[in-house]
């Protein structure tokens, strides 16, 4: 495996853009909330509000960022990225330390030929998102699968992480 550099999202004020001042607004939500779980050791959370689809241009560098759910059980975290027109053999999973790395390419190619003219057209782009993971997961027995454009990745936790888990009392005030 190679050791891939993660790019990390700095906390520098959003770009103001007066036609569109919702995206601001949220950008700054983003950036609060992706600060306040960092503040707990937690990745940063999932877009609760995200409305754009699966595959999204990532601003001028024009990067696709697959759209990702992350959920929890008692016995393993399940990370599913929506990989719409991908197969398995474009995409690459690796996991380096504490640092799980989803990476792959789109390629895409139309051509029409008609008596009176000739289009073709071809797009290309590529994806990676990095996740740290939280202490507790069995790194030697992480699963990956891929069907009808879905990469759905099984994170078993350990023993000791089972254990560690207990529910506290709420009691009223």
């Amino acid at each position: 495996m190679t050791n891939v550099p993660v790019q990390s999202r700095s906390a520098a004020p959003a770009a103001t853009n007066p036609a569109d001042p919702w995206r601001v607004l949220r950008g700054e939500m983003d950036r609060l909330f992706d600060r306040f779980t960092a503040g707990f050791g937690f990745a940063p959370m999932p877009r609760l509000f995200d409305a754009e689809p699966p595959m999204r241009s990532a601003g001028v560098s024009g990067a696709l960022l697959p759209a990702v759910d992350v959920s929890e059980s008692d016995t393993a975290y399940t990370v599913s990225a929506e990989l719409p027109g991908l197969e398995e053999k474009d995409v690459e999973v690796t996991l380096t330390g504490d640092t799980l790395v989803i990476k792959g390419e789109k390629r895409s190619q139309t051509e029409e030929k008609t008596a009176n003219y000739h289009l073709s057209e071809r797009s290309y782009g590529t994806f990676q998102r990095a996740f740290t993971l939280p202490d507790g997961v069995d790194r030697n027995n992480v699963t990956a699968e891929f069907a009808k454009g879905v990469l759905k990745l099984t994170l078993p936790k350990t023993p000791a992480a089972k254990a560690e888990q207990r529910k506290i009392e709420v009691k009223p005030g």
